[in-house]
């Protein structure tokens, strides 16, 4: 299986071309902790208080404190207040639509743990409605399942779904 994305129009060849404004990067840059990856395990395990995050992630307080605070700066998680009957309000957390999206990326991770590391995997996905594992794999928007090998790199589209408007700085700098 060939591993390598081809370089396609503009981004060819591959040494004319560098990773400026990468998506991957920047994604990293919110949530490349791997305490953070943890704490987003969990909301996607159904856990929403501060002191669960902290126990089941296996992190200190403070450093759960710290990746809460981001991952809500970040849009990833949401406070919402909630109490008990005779307790004083407290904040529990919840998954934005912005957090949800990133599930297949943690999913990829939990299948490629796996498949390639030995001694995990006490936990696999189903679902719910046949049983059956479910997995992740990626597809063109025709349907059909892809390897790196079969990609290619382009400049987006314009009209891409999730491409944003060009700022003025990078029609300057010729990078639309």
């Amino acid at each position: 299986m060939e591993s390598a994305v081809r370089m396609a129009g503009t981004l060819g060849p591959r040494a004319g071309w560098r990773a400026e404004r990468c998506s991957i990067a920047a994604a990293l840059e919110v949530i490349g902790a791997r305490s953070s990856f943890l704490i987003l395990r969990e909301a996607f395990y159904g856990t929403s208080r501060f002191d669960d995050f902290a126990r089941r992630a296996g992190i200190s307080e403070p450093v759960t404190a710290a990746r809460l605070r981001e991952l809500v700066a970040h849009g990833l998680l949401e406070r919402e207040p909630y109490r008990e009957p005779g307790q004083l309000t407290r904040e529990r957390y919840r998954l934005t639509r912005m957090g949800i999206e990133l599930f297949p990326a943690l999913a990829a991770l939990l299948q490629w743990g796996d498949r390639w590391l030995e001694g995990v995997g006490g936990v696999e996905l189903r679902h719910q409605e046949c049983g059956e594992r479910a997995g992740i794999e990626l597809r063109c928007d025709a349907g059909h399942t892809v390897g790196p090998g079969e990609l290619e790199l382009a400049a987006r589209r314009r009209d891409a779904p999730g491409a944003r408007p060009a700022t003025h700085d990078q029609k300057e700098a010729g990078d639309v």
